[in-house]
């Protein structure tokens, strides 16, 4: 945790005489130790080094004392330098007589604030005041730092769009800058980093992680990725609703519980930027704030939820359900439930998969909403999923164009949205129509429109294309354990019997209690099950249910 005094502004004196320097921090500290820390170095180097670690953590800089005379770098190479990291930090460059006509011409290399002769006895006359002024003026203008994880990268990089995504939806704040704006290149100087090889993320505690995967940025920023036990009651895998609501309700029982996601709660749910038909939220909420109150809720409990952990395997060994991990590890409970929910279909459409993370974003919306003001945005399909996207994207975007394949939203939406849509000017509805190419240069320019009643082809400028096109069940990791549909959705209960006969391996005396897989002891919640509502709260419900019935398992 950040100490009290290092969220305080710093003033920082640079000299390479021991005396001076002491003497310099005892008038400081002496005047405004209370309200600034007051920090001193003997040489350039060293202080550029503090200023760098400072500039990482985010910690304010109000005011810069150099002196001119010191070998290697003189004082005014250090100013030169030290401004291009704190470019709002006031510069202060002490001399002797014989060099004020040097100190003279550094008020225009270093755009210098002011120049102090040796010695400035008494400081009461000839130090504080000069300060004084130049705290005033600092505050005045005062830019402040930004604490939290930033991101530096590139507009059109995929891996900066998928590390965003993946602080937005694990409800971490940090700041974006572009690598080739200043605040960015600066922060990039500071970490010492390539501008070539972004993402750079900065840490709260000042750890430049470059390029980083999910699982190292996960243990950077906080996030929990491993169990701390090896044996549970329970293992919920996935973070959905399903799996949130199995989660609360296992742990809120007292089965000990883990929930294992691969990215982020709150599944497609959670990338949801409006849902206004759950239960007792009249007003509506985000995914990210039901996913967020739903994991506090399972961690009040006592349930363990660990993220950045792709679940491959599942096994039986004996009484024992084990589900093995992509990084070799392994996890072992009496039981488990899978929630892992679907994803979004990928579209076939020729240019599409060029330009993902680059223009053409699976879900995304909330996180590259201020990316679109006053722009044209298109958006495909036709559940509540986009037209959720569509509401909120509207409030910014020039026109939001969603773009449906069926003849009428009807079909597959929630009547509530649909009258919303209607009732937003800056919403185009287009039925009967889909994309059919997409092309552009580093990112998406230009898409191609088909209206499949007429055949007529017509080509759109696009930069940002959202698309939230059916669903596919994550369920590879199941082949020759658990049963599936023909569209890899799980079985479960009734669906497993055929002519009132169980499932081929079944020997319990007892058919599958209605969640249960084919695999006695594993069950199934949410949209992943074959047949499943596809709704919110269907699939909390599942989740329920599915833990009422682990206890009629484990008795």
């Amino acid at each position: 945790m950040t100490s009290p005094a290092a969220t305080k502004p710093a003033i920082l004196s640079v000299d390479d005489d021991p005396g001076v320097s002491r003497a310099v921090v005892r008038d400081l500290r002496r005047r405004y130790g209370a309200e600034y820390r007051i920090l001193r170095a003997e040489s350039g180097a060293q202080a550029l080094d503090a200023l760098r670690e400072m500039k990482l953590r985010g910690q304010p800089v109000a005011v810069l004392i150099a002196d001119y005379r010191m070998p290697g770098m003189d004082g005014i190479e250090f100013l030169e330098q030290a401004m291009d990291l704190h470019p709002y930090a006031r510069r202060v460059l002490l001399t002797a007589y014989a060099d004020t006509s040097a100190a003279i011409n550094a008020i225009n290399v270093v755009d210098l604030d002011h120049y102090l002769l040796k010695p400035w006895d008494p400081p009461e006359e000839k130090l504080y005041p000069v300060l004084d002024g130049l705290l005033d003026a600092w505050r005045a203008s005062e830019h402040r730092p930004v604490t939290e994880t930033k991101v530096v990268g590139n507009r059109w990089s995929p891996r900066s769009s998928e590390v965003r995504e993946f602080l937005a939806r694990n409800q971490l704040p940090y700041r974006w800058y572009l690598a080739d704006e200043p605040e960015g290149a600066r922060l990039l100087e500071a970490a010492g980093a390539d501008p070539e090889r972004c993402p750079v993320v900065i840490t709260a505690t000042g750890d430049a992680l470059v390029q980083p995967s999910d699982s190292v940025l996960a243990e950077n920023v906080g996030l929990t990725v491993n169990a701390t036990g090896e044996f549970y009651d329970l293992i919920v895998v996935g973070g959905g609703p399903a799996g949130l609501g199995a989660a609360v309700y296992g742990a809120s029982e007292g089965l000990r519980t883990v929930l294992v996601e691969r990215t982020a709660t709150g599944g497609q749910a959670g990338q949801s930027s409006r849902i206004e038909n759950y239960l007792g939220f009249p007003d509506g909420l985000s995914g990210a704030q039901l996913a967020d109150r739903a994991r506090r809720q399972a961690a009040k409990f006592g349930a363990e939820v660990i993220t950045t952990r792709e679940v491959v395997g599942l096994e039986v060994n004996g009484s024992a359900r084990t589900v093995r991990f992509a990084d070799g590890g392994r996890l072992c409970a009496h039981t488990v439930i899978i929630a892992t929910g679907v994803d979004y279909r990928r579209h076939p459409a020729p240019g599409v998969d060029d330009f993902t993370g680059r223009g053409v974003y699976y879900g995304s919306a909330m996180t590259e909403a201020a990316e679109c003001a006053d722009r044209d945005v298109y958006i495909v399909g036709g559940a509540n999923s986009a037209g959720q996207a569509a509401v909120f994207l509207s409030r910014n975007a020039n026109t939001v164009h969603l773009i449906v394949r069926s003849d009428s939203l009807e079909n597959s939406m929630s009547h509530y949205l649909i009258q919303q849509i209607a009732q937003i000017p800056n919403i185009q509805v287009h039925t009967n129509t889909e994309v059919i190419a997409a092309d552009g240069d580093d990112h998406l320019q230009q898409i191609v429109l088909r209206d499949n009643v007429t055949g007529n082809e017509e080509k759109a400028e696009a930069e940002r294309l959202f698309l939230f096109i059916g669903a596919v069940p994550q369920t590879d990791w199941l082949d020759g354990m658990v049963k599936r549909d023909d569209a890899g959705y799980v079985l479960a209960g009734p669906d497993l019997m055929v002519d009132g006969a169980r499932p081929a391996g079944w020997e319990l005396p007892r058919p599958p209690h209605h969640l249960e897989t084919s695999v006695p002891g594993v069950f199934v919640a949410g949209d992943v099950h074959a047949d499943s509502a596809k709704r919110v709260a269907s699939a909390v419900g599942e989740g329920a249910m599915a833990v009422m019935l682990v206890h009629r398992y484990l008795a």
